[in-house]
């Protein structure tokens, strides 16, 4: 056989990514009611969106589920139509090949054939690979050439087709070719095996691919699972039932045993416990809860009984959310892919053209047989050059990262915000809610004539009957300490100074200085130590106790215990940390201090902050704003990267471009670095693509020849641009191990 042989390579992820329909030999299955739900997308093209798995439009690869839509289990059928294919690929090559070898090895009649029935043999056996093994190819060729659409597969097809037309033209009517087209026996030259290997290589790379890509939509689906399909319902009669998760409303209690998922988004009514909520922050410590926390759906209750009230349920709960927002973002595309777009518009016809001259050069300068040469080497440029790699560089390490970020909860709205994320330099961060808790809490508690837990049982059961949110954080800090409020008579309450009551006997009062000393109560001997709080952003509250000053309590709104360690780790990365929020001067640096922020814009109203924002922009600051409720808003929007705190308002969440699920800042630190390493990952996929390109072009049209007598076959092209791509989708999967 000629000097350069077959075959290629795999196309090109072509077909079929995780889930698109193959092409397959099977009817097409009536739609099922998973089906009708779930919606498939195009990896390049994620503008295109389908109710139905099919090709695309535009690039004709396989369509693949949006993640969480339902579509996931197309997959398995894809893999098993592309292994029947490939396994009848592989059957009938491999003798082709061995035919068309043995003239090479001094073998002029294997088998004991005569050149003239070799063709008919060789044409038996690449005739089902060609056209039952290629169907797919050849199908989306066309539809390459009937859409004016020119993708990689026009450049497969075209190395295919030619190949097979002219090996068929020589098997059936071999008296049309001239002497210049026989070889030293009179035999036309047929390329069936060239054909026949590039569609098989072309099918296992497709294989492959597909295998791959399925693990970037995996842990979506793993989070689907996670839910539980039923759920234990009280009725008012406190009789309890097991009901479809779908019956259960907003509203509803129900009952959550030990060892049990929890089914919906909810709040405890009763009883306490710890719930492992690894799969929505990733923190593997179980978190203790107790009536009025919160519980998200998924999450799995260890050893405790727990009563909730089911609030957000079906496509409102956080995992629902989050399999949403992922699926979404999974269709967005980054800036950076503007340029391998840009490129792959023109890199088609470019190709064809260098395949064109090759197959000329070879023509009028290449030695004899000067068409065998002219033509598998122009097959060779089309094959070679397939930009699948090109054309999934970018959005196969985009999903993975989605799919990784949703893993530890950080979800991405979209794909432009993992690549802005990148160059951020300055993180603001609002106060209230992002850095702290967002609610006071009792913080400190000093007692003095009386046993601590005692007087802080008497300051509670005076607060108690307040509406105040001090007053109310002390009761929650005396309840969380295992004390319960007493009953209180002779409740009095005056505005903004203090409370007193009667409580088993005791005149207690709780409030300012000025409240205590009105009683004539002498607070002075613990001036020194309110001063040290309020230093600290703290709010001081004094307690009497029959008529003597017994101590003082603080109550602030104190910081995340994850904030310390999120701001270190951003410093770490070199980030430049502002604190705007609309708190006093003191109270701001007082936690500025204590954190160690390095730069504070306090007593900033809310609608400002998004005129700071603007201004850090204008000194050339790449700014990400983090914040969560309704007036950061418009700074989210503003800076490059809005980051909303999962814990705060749905405004907050739709105006931001990432959202942190369980509000950790850490999740800033852990975005960066998944962001960075992201970028890093496409441009390693984006220059091994085109620099493959650029060194394997040259390579198959024959540039070493001259020098070195060196030829690629079409057969090692096609190899090396499967390997190509499955290389580019395995290089973005390494960002799965990425540590957060």
């Amino acid at each position: 056989m000629n000097p350069t042989h077959p075959s290629h390579a795999h196309d090109h992820r072509h077909d079929h990514l995780p889930c698109g329909h193959l092409h397959t030999d099977a009817a097409t299955p009536a739609p099922t009611k998973a089906m009708a739900e779930a919606q498939w997308t195009c990896p390049m093209h994620p503008e295109i969106l389908r109710d139905a798995p099919g090709d695309c439009p535009i690039c004709g690869m396989a369509l693949v589920p949006v993640a969480g839509t339902g579509g996931g289990e197309a997959d398995d059928s894809e893999l098993r139509s592309l292994a029947r294919r490939l396994w009848a690929g592989i059957a009938l090559s491999l003798p082709l090949v061995m035919l068309a070898m043995a003239p090479m090895i001094g073998i002029h009649e294997p088998f004991g054939l005569q050149p003239h029935s070799r063709g008919w043999v060789e044409f038996s056996l690449g005739t089902p690979v060609v056209l039952w093994v290629g169907w797919p190819i050849l199908r989306k060729f066309w539809l390459s050439l009937a859409h004016r659409a020119l993708n990689m597969y026009t450049l497969i097809g075209l190395g295919v087709g030619f190949a097979y037309l002219f090996s068929l033209a020589a098997v059936l009517m071999p008296d049309w070719f001239p002497q210049a087209f026989r070889a030293h026996d009179g035999a036309v030259g047929t390329y069936f095996e060239a054909a026949a290997v590039i569609v098989t290589l072309v099918t296992l790379g497709d294989y492959l691919q597909t295998r791959a890509m399925g693990q970037t939509s995996r842990a979506i689906q793993q989070l689907l699972k996670l839910a539980p399909n039923q759920a234990w319902r009280l009725s008012d009669d406190g009789m309890e039932e097991q009901v479809p998760l779908e019956t259960v409303t907003a509203g509803n209690r129900l009952r959550v045993k030990p060892g049990e998922k929890i089914p919906v988004d909810g709040t405890v009514l009763e009883g306490s416990s710890r719930v492992d909520e690894s799969m929505i922050t990733g923190e593997p410590v179980p978190v203790a809860k107790v009536p009025g926390d919160k519980v998200t759906g998924a999450t799995m209750n260890s050893n405790g009984s727990l009563i909730i009230r089911a609030e957000r349920v079906g496509a409102d709960t956080l995992l629902a959310r989050i399999v949403h927002m992922v699926g979404e973002a999974q269709r967005t595309r980054a800036p950076i892919q503007r340029l391998a777009d840009v490129i792959a518009a023109y890199f088609v016809q470019a190709v064809i053209a260098i395949a064109i001259v090759t197959a000329l050069a070879w023509w009028f300068l290449g030695p004899e047989p000067r068409f065998a040469y002219a033509f598998l080497n122009a097959i060779a440029v089309l094959i070679i050059a397939c930009p699948c790699a090109v054309g999934l560089a970018t959005p196969i390490s985009m999903t993975v990262a989605m799919a990784q970020g949703a893993r530890v909860g950080i979800l991405f709205r979209n794909a432009d915000a993992i690549e802005r994320m990148r160059d951020v330099d300055t993180v603001v961060v609002d106060k209230t809610g992002t850095l702290t808790l967002g609610r006071p809490a009792l913080t400190d508690f000093i007692a003095e004539g009386f046993a601590h837990d005692e007087a802080l049982a008497l300051v509670a059961s005076v607060e108690q009957p307040s509406e105040h949110p001090i007053g109310l954080a002390i009761v929650e800090g005396a309840k969380a300490r295992g004390l319960t409020p007493r009953p209180a008579e002779a409740f009095d309450a005056i505005n903004g100074l203090g409370v007193q009551a009667d409580i088993d006997g005791k005149r207690v009062l709780a409030g300012s200085r000025n409240f205590l000393a009105q009683h004539s109560v002498d607070t002075q001997g613990w001036e020194v130590r309110a001063e040290t709080w309020r230093m600290e952003s703290k709010t001081v509250v004094f307690f009497a106790i029959n008529g003597i000053a017994a101590g003082i309590a603080a109550v602030a709104d104190p910081i995340k215990e994850s904030t310390p360690e999120a701001i270190a780790g951003l410093r770490n990365l070199g980030v430049h940390i502002v604190m705007l929020t609309g708190d006093s001067r003191r109270t701001a640096d007082a936690v500025a201090r204590q954190l160690g922020i390095d730069e504070v814009l306090a007593e900033v109203l809310p609608e400002d902050k998004a005129s700071h924002v603007k201004r850090l922009q204008a000194e050339g600051h790449t700014v990400a704003m983090a914040g969560d409720g309704i007036n950061d808003a418009p700074a989210l929007a503003q800076a490059e990267v809005g980051i909303a705190m999962g814990t705060g308002t749905d405004v907050a969440m739709e105006s931001a471009g990432i959202t942190l699920v369980k509000g950790d800042l850490r999740g800033i630190e852990r975005a960066i670095v998944l962001s960075r390493a992201t970028m890093r990952n496409i441009r390693q996929n984006l220059t091994f693509a085109f620099g493959y390109n650029a060194l394997g072009i040259p390579l198959a049209a024959g540039v070493l020849y001259p020098a070195f007598g060196l030829l690629l076959s079409p057969m090692f092209a096609g190899a090396a641009m499967a390997m190509s791509s499955v290389s580019v989708v395995t290089n973005a999967l390494r960002l799965n191990r990425i540590k957060l």
